[in-house]
């Protein structure tokens, strides 16, 4: 399927590793110029040779970032036409036993790096025929994943703002969507269990497999295309069937 994605120009954060990369190398393999952003250079680099992106190492936590790595991406592509929004997760916790600095810190690192970067990027996506914004948040945006009270707390409040932007923007021609991921096999989930998931924890997987970063990728990719221009406001899960909410 042609998704129409060739000399457009996209900024991907998180894009040395894991999904970001799974996200990086699909659009790049549709012909899309990606600015790759992480915090780590050496593998940033390498990862963004091998795709043929531009690195700009970068961490997305300091307020003034944002607008630094938009200015590099239009600079070197000409400029912006998608921007993929993808954060680390917050350590685990239970909601009962998190304190108010426990919520800032999360809110420092999962909401308003985002906002600034859909700010920063606001201007050169109306100029485009086709502007695009995404985010990988989680599950956990529909149904509370346990253990995980930070993201719990902060990303579906992530999602409700992407919501709203959504209907803000449509008139311009801006699609806003999330891609919710389930249990995904990314180098992080590798070191985590070196011998494979365990049988109880593919079990509950419909499909009987964790997901690949590629996964994430293609589904990103469809939403960042012309195929997608009248799909909003949604939050996509991409899981193997594990969430069990009807919307």
């Amino acid at each position: 399927m042609e998704l129409g994605l060739a000399g457009r120009s996209a900024i991907v954060c998180g894009a040395s590793s894991g999904l970001g990369l799974g996200v990086a190398t699909a659009l790049a393999a549709e012909g899309a110029r990606v600015t790759m952003v992480a915090r780590r250079e050496d593998l940033l680099t390498a990862r963004a040779e091998e795709v043929g992106g531009l690195p700009v190492v970068a961490d997305l936590s300091d307020p003034a970032t944002a607008e630094r790595v938009v200015d590099r991406a239009v600079a070197w592509a000409g400029g912006l036409d998608i921007v993929v929004w993808n954060g680390g997760g917050p350590s685990p916790g239970k909601a009962a036993e998190l304190g108010v600095e426990d919520i800032q810190a999360a809110l420092e690192l999962l909401y308003l790096p985002a906002v600034r970067l859909v700010r920063a990027a606001l201007p050169h996506l109306r100029a485009s025929a086709a502007g695009r914004i995404l985010a990988i948040t989680a599950g956990g945006v529909k149904e509370p994943i346990p253990v995980v009270a930070r993201s719990n707390a902060i990303r579906p409040g992530l999602a409700g703002y992407l919501k709203s932007l959504a209907g803000d923007l449509a008139p311009d021609g801006v699609t806003v969507n999330c891609v919710a991921p389930g249990r995904i096999l990314t180098d992080r989930a590798r070191q985590l269990y070196p011998d494979g998931p365990s049988a109880e924890q593919v079990d509950d997987i419909p499909m009987g497999r964790f997901g690949s970063p590629d996964d994430i990728g293609a589904v990103a990719a469809f939403l960042a295309s012309d195929r997608a221009s009248y799909v909003t406001g949604t939050t996509i899960n991409v899981d193997g069937g594990l969430a069990r909410s009807i919307f």
